[in-house]
């Protein structure tokens, strides 16, 4: 039988670095398949059904025969009721032919990085970063630039990292508030300065407001581009259903921005993805158009789950954790943690927690932070108080 050539693959495939969120979640669940019972922290989706309202005005539109190709860039119905949104929740006005639907906020980023992207432009990305944020500059055919975000400043970077970290073949910057993994938000202050910086220079912005919705203890999500209409034209807001409302399987997510770039994008997905599922844009519709009390509903069971979990999780030794103020995850730093229970690093720690233990964990090195473990409190607190508990247990058994 004939031996499979790597030579058969794409370079730029073969230069992937698999998603370790995805890699662990299947792990997990190839215990949990042997009968292992496997506590899962690792993929990032609420635990709650999609809202009632939205399955039904799904199904409803199916009945009424709305089963076929709708328009590349998305429903203009869908449009519409994105385009009030942003105007009650973000003071942001756009047009139709500024609005991009796509199958899901991932696509979205995966269709604008190819359609903005020539080979060896860059893209200046923090660090802590969402694990496809430089795979899919790399697919475009992009360089990721890293400026590290670290501990002592709240995991944010400040303007004049930015700075330093631009040069002539910079093309755009990504931010992600309230975001992932980190949890943390970038005040108005911080926005209005990094802004600057990118309008200084003609950089464009992609702000990834995917978990403005998961936001705590007063806090105050804000838009970089609603800060002054320069910004507004320098920043592609990318959103989605997928957090808010418990849509994580519809795939439905949006851009809104610079008429061209959303014309760019539309043009290449016509030619991928065609249209978003029909389906899920009216459930979207539903989402955004109706009652909007589910949303607060989990947003407060988070926030309950995230003070109750906090305190235990920052009394297990060695580990040391930033509250999170959005989104729906911890990022504690583990070093000392996999250091007093004899592993070299934490991505063995994160592994024996795995086996042993039976919790799983995202190695915070494939956010680019070495040190670091990801933990998903979009799970029940039942389960996170026995997470929590078998960490701690297996760390101070495993005390050298």
């Amino acid at each position: 039988m004939e031996v499979f050539s790597m030579k058969k693959l794409a370079n730029r495939v073969q230069a992937l670095t698999p998603s370790s969120t995805l890699a662990i979640t299947a792990k997990a669940k190839e215990l949990k398949a042997q009968g292992q019972d496997v506590i899962g922290l690792g993929a990032g989706e609420p635990d709650f059904n999609t809202p009632q309202h939205i399955i039904d005005a799904a199904f409803k539109s199916m009945n009424e025969g709305h089963t076929k190709y709708t328009p590349s860039a998305g429903l203009p119905k869908l449009k519409e009721e994105i385009i009030n949104k942003l105007i009650k929740d973000n003071s942001l006005e756009y047009k139709l032919n500024e609005i991009i639907i796509g199958s899901g906020a991932k696509h979205v980023l995966y269709t604008l990085f190819q359609a903005i992207l020539d080979e060896g432009d860059e893209v200046i990305i923090p660090i802590p970063y969402w694990v496809s944020y430089p795979e899919q500059v790399k697919l475009a055919g992009g360089t990721p630039v890293y400026v590290n975000g670290t501990e002592d400043q709240s995991f944010k970077i400040t303007k004049e990292q930015l700075k330093e970290a631009i040069t002539d073949k910079t093309k755009a910057f990504l931010i992600n508030s309230p975001s992932n993994p980190t949890g943390m938000l970038y005040s108005e202050e911080e926005l209005r300065e990094l802004g600057q910086v990118c309008l200084d220079n003609d950089i464009l912005i992609v702000s990834d407001e995917i978990y403005e919705k998961l936001i705590y203890d007063g806090a105050e999500h804000i838009s970089i581009a609603s800060i002054s209409p320069e910004l507004k034209e320098q920043t592609i807001v990318v959103n989605g259903v997928s957090k808010s409302y418990s849509m994580t399987g519809w795939r439905i997510g949006y851009a809104a921005g610079n008429t061209e770039i959303v014309k760019a994008m539309t043009n290449l997905a016509s030619h991928s993805t065609s249209n978003p599922t029909t389906t899920a844009q009216y459930g979207a519709i539903a989402a955004l158009s109706g009652p909007q009390d589910k949303v607060e509903e989990m947003r407060v069971a988070f926030e309950d789950r995230l003070n109750i979990i906090y305190n235990k999780l920052t009394a297990i030794p060695g580990i040391t954790c930033l509250k999170p103020q959005g989104a729906f995850y911890l990022f504690p730093n583990a070093k000392k943690a996999a250091e007093l229970t004899g592993y070299d690093n934490v991505d063995a720690f994160a592994g024996a927690l795995l086996e042993e233990a039976l919790v799983a964990v995202i190695p915070g090195s494939g956010f680019g932070a070495d040190d670091y473990i990801r933990l998903s409190y979009a799970t029940s607190l039942d389960q996170l108080e026995k997470a929590v508990e078998r960490i701690h247990s297996f760390v101070e058994s495993k005390m050298v």
